[in-house]
């Protein structure tokens, strides 16, 4: 019997013996959000090593929750889910919403990452009130060491099969910058999981708006916000 068996028959203890390892639902979750490269896997989970990735990925594989397949550019390999690992995302969504309602804000505001937090950003900006053309938004958290300090959103209304409709660089990019957004990370973080609002920061000068005006006063609209962040705040 594996050392890390609960030793038990129960359908929850068999579960957990699979999913419950260090990173695995993390892992999960970013799989649920549309993630199937491994480069991509690797910007959800920054902290994680790729060498704990790789071997995550063949666990889940081995216990038919996930499989490879060939990606549609030629030798680029994708992780899909499987119907098994499909039937999860409930499971994931419950976890998520229960941290957002009883996981207090104080203590979620610990965990900071600006990483994490533009990747998330990224692939849930709303570009319906958005500008029908290319936008390039740069942030600026001054406070973090120079590899997390700027990032920038370029939006591609129009890419297409091309591409994604939005890119995240980490290094200057090579376009003009239509709107500029300086605040610290910890103030990005809150109103992105829907406990700060841009207006609110924007009145305290945690944040400050630079460029296109229709960008600017629109923000709260584009930005998106976490898929956890209506869910109502319970712990205090």
């Amino acid at each position: 019997m594996s050392q890390r068996s609960y030793g038990q028959f129960c359908p929850v203890a068999m579960a957990a013996e699979i999913l419950c390892t260090r990173w695995t639902l993390v892992l999960l979750r970013e799989m649920v959000a549309g993630s199937t490269r491994f480069n991509d896997l690797r910007r959800g989970v920054p902290r994680m090593s790729p060498a704990l990735l790789v071997q995550r990925l063949r666990d889940l594989e081995d216990h038919g929750v996930v499989r490879r397949v060939a990606g549609r550019d030629s030798g680029v390999l994708e992780y899909h889910l499987t119907p098994a690992g499909q039937e999860l995302e409930i499971m994931v969504g419950a976890m998520g919403h229960w941290g957002q309602r009883w996981v207090t804000t104080e203590l979620s505001l610990q965990q900071l990452d600006a990483s994490l937090l533009m990747w998330d950003m990224r692939r849930h900006l709303d570009l319906e009130p958005m500008p029908k053309r290319r936008s390039v938004i740069q942030f600026l958290y001054a406070e973090q060491a120079a590899v997390d300090r700027s990032w920038w959103l370029i939006v591609e209304p129009d890419a297409g099969k091309a591409g994604a409709p939005v890119d995240l660089c980490s290094v200057e990019p090579g376009f003009d910058v239509d709107l500029y957004v300086a605040c610290d990370l910890k103030t990005m973080t809150a109103i992105w999981m829907g406990v700060d609002t841009v207006r609110a920061a924007l009145d305290s000068q945690r944040m400050h708006l630079t460029g296109d005006p229709d960008l600017a006063s629109n923000m709260q609209a584009w930005l998106g916000l976490s898929p956890f962040a209506k869910t109502q705040k319970i712990a205090s």
